[in-house]
């Protein structure tokens, strides 16, 4: 098991929890109340700050529900903070763009997050023919 040392700069939000066997994701809120006309952008803080261990990452994604519940879309579709991120004023923020007209409030559950080993060293070799039989098509129906 792994620790991660969290600073958080509210005292309004939830604090962070990990439910063993339910999920890997960990849901982060707003630490600020946020009003968004449509077509405007932000960075709405999450109110953490934390030390990853070294050689992993956090991947920072929208909730299922964020942009039925609020029109946002996150500007950079996937934060990705990594463990040199980690100083004493460095909170996570959630960029955004907002579809319609919208208000966040303090404590709402906008994002989630993953702690992910970095990716391990690789590389590629050039060949004339792959081995496998190709799939036929694009994606995963095989159709274009």
């Amino acid at each position: 098991m792994e620790t991660i040392r969290i600073k958080y700069f509210s005292d309004q939000i939830e604090k962070l929890t990990y439910i063993e066997n339910k999920s890997d994701w960990i849901d982060l809120r707003a630490a600020a109340d946020v009003v968004l006309k449509k077509g405007e952008s932000a960075l709405i803080p999450l109110g953490v700050a934390m030390e990853l261990p070294a050689g992993y990452e956090a991947h920072v994604v929208p909730r299922s529900s964020t942009f039925k519940n609020f029109g946002l879309i996150q500007t950079n579709h996937m934060g990705v903070i990594d463990e040199s991120y980690c100083g004493d004023n460095d909170q996570w923020y959630m960029p955004v763009l907002a579809v319609r007209d919208t208000e966040i409030h303090i404590n709402d559950r906008i994002c989630q997050f993953r702690i992910m080993k970095h990716q391990p060293v690789i590389r590629f070799e050039e060949t004339d023919r792959l081995e496998h039989l190709d799939r036929g098509g694009f994606g995963s129906t095989g159709k274009a």
